[in-house]
């Protein structure tokens, strides 16, 4: 599925605007005129990002990065400001409060596309397209395939829909360790109510399936705490697995 991104733009024509740039990017917007309409939607499911415009009618775009980044929810969500208020006070201020990136009034749409990417690239690195490879295990989002390099031949991984976003979440946070509920809500969603042990049965399954290249240890179990995938050598890996 791909990034949704939640414009809270009071300007229809500007907003619109965004829109189209971001679906034509490959995104999902969303849209929002105010911050009551930008709750209502948070509340209901987490957008990937928010582009946020500062000057808002009633509750201004500051206030509202303010208690998203005091909420437990949402304070990881990346956001971009959007401002017709140029002065270096203001960017900092903005930036103070949580903001990822900030963008003056008027701005080229395409620039702010390439900012999207660039933070989910950073902030989100599972959301993106690019290819990712560990220790010879690689995965491409954009052909949906995985494959090894066993003894210097590339062997195909063939995964499930769930096990290949597992894996896609694991390769790009690698050496952190997880707890289920996080990777629940980075996975499923945060609005998915499933049992943590769900993430045990599709671990086991994408373990099964990394098993037939020999790269099954390349996932560790850090007990009392969660899952974590592993940088170190596959030999190492196996040997202390």
């Amino acid at each position: 599925m791909p990034a949704s991104i939640l414009i809270v733009e009071d300007e229809p024509a500007i907003a619109e605007l965004l829109a189209v740039n971001i679906k034509h990017a490959g995104y999902y917007p969303l849209q929002a005129r105010d911050v009551d309409g930008a709750n209502s939607l948070v509340s209901e499911v987490l957008p990937d990002l928010i582009v946020l415009d500062w000057m808002l009618p009633g509750e201004s775009g500051l206030a509202f990065l303010r208690r998203l980044r005091a909420d437990t929810r949402t304070k990881e969500v990346p956001v971009i400001m959007l401002t017709a208020r140029t002065e270096e006070r203001d960017l900092v201020d903005g930036l103070e409060a949580g903001a990822d990136d900030y963008m003056a009034k008027p701005f080229s749409p395409k620039e702010l596309v390439a900012r999207i990417k660039a933070v989910l690239r950073r902030r989100l690195p599972q959301l993106t397209n690019d290819a990712v490879n560990i220790n010879g295990l690689t995965l491409d989002p954009s052909t949906r395939r995985v494959h090894a390099q066993v003894v210097g031949v590339e062997q195909p991984v063939h995964l499930g829909p769930t096990e290949f976003k597992l894996l896609h979440f694991f390769l790009t946070h690698p050496e952190r360790v997880h707890t289920r509920s996080f990777v629940l809500d980075q996975v499923w969603g945060d609005h998915v109510f499933i049992e943590e042990r769900t993430v045990d049965v599709h671990i086991k399954r994408l373990r099964s399936a990394l098993r037939t290249v020999g790269y099954e240890a390349i996932i560790e179990t850090v007990r009392g705490s969660g899952y974590m995938l592993s940088r170190v050598p596959l030999a190492q890996a196996i040997q202390t697995a």
